[in-house]
């Protein structure tokens, strides 16, 4: 249910995430190869990328190949930390932008693969821009860095708390905040890359290249400039 990736590094624009790689996230929206839940993504998609020191972002209720703006705006729009996901929508849940990665508070954009029952967040967060559950997700980890944790450390608090709440919980998050990605795995899939300059992170890899990394089930990564480190949850 959805799939997502993430840049950090050199300045690249949207594209490399969505139409350059042979498996990138549009490919990833009507045909994923690794998609555990669900075999397509059209309920809507998103991006987010960094101008200065403010987050931009766009996101859609239409499936990704339904964007004829979609191309252009990809290839123009460049950043040192990129965001990008297609949403698969959980059953009963709203297909509105509003409920369309990633959301954004601040610098922080967020993305969630998965799902989990309401009531095992609801109580984590005072309020959310849609009913949800993604959004839910992303409000508690907004709250608690406005209480002072960081990026890793508010994703690994929250999904937590919210998979001992439901054990059936899929909870892979996919955050960043223009200096730093943080990622947990907690039911799907997740990868990273190494490059010269930069690191990728995605659900499942853009192409069939050498060097992508499975991240453990229930574990943290986190990625910065200098640094890739992988911890259990």
């Amino acid at each position: 249910m959805c799939r997502h990736a993430a840049w950090l590094g050199a300045p690249r624009p949207l594209a490399s995430l969505i139409h350059e790689p042979e498996y990138g996230l549009l490919k990833q929206s009507y045909a994923p190869r690794r998609q555990r839940y669900g075999m397509i993504n059209a309920d809507g998609y998103g991006m987010g990328w960094y101008e200065s020191e403010s987050s931009v972002r766009y996101r859609r209720s239409v499936p990704m190949w339904a964007d004829a703006n979609l191309p252009g705006l990809a290839r123009i729009a460049r950043s040192t930390c990129l965001l990008a996901a297609v949403r698969s929508a959980t059953v009963g849940m709203p297909i509105e932008e509003s409920a369309t990665a990633p959301f954004t508070d601040g610098r922080w954009l967020l993305s969630h693969n998965g799902r989990v029952e309401r009531d095992a967040v609801r109580d984590l967060a005072d309020s959310a821009e849609s009913a949800c559950d993604a959004a839910w997700v992303a409000a508690a980890v907004f709250q608690r860095g406005h209480a002072g944790l960081g990026l890793g450390e508010a994703l690994a608090e929250v999904v937590v708390r919210a998979g001992e709440k439901d054990p059936g919980a899929r909870l892979n998050l996919l955050a960043c905040d223009g200096a730093s990605i943080a990622a947990t795995v907690w039911g799907d899939t997740l990868f990273h890359h190494r490059l010269h300059d930069g690191v990728l992170v995605a659900s499942e890899p853009l192409d069939d290249l050498p060097g992508w990394q499975a991240v453990p089930e229930r574990s943290l990564l986190t990625v910065t400039r200098d640094d890739v480190r992988v911890q259990p949850l």
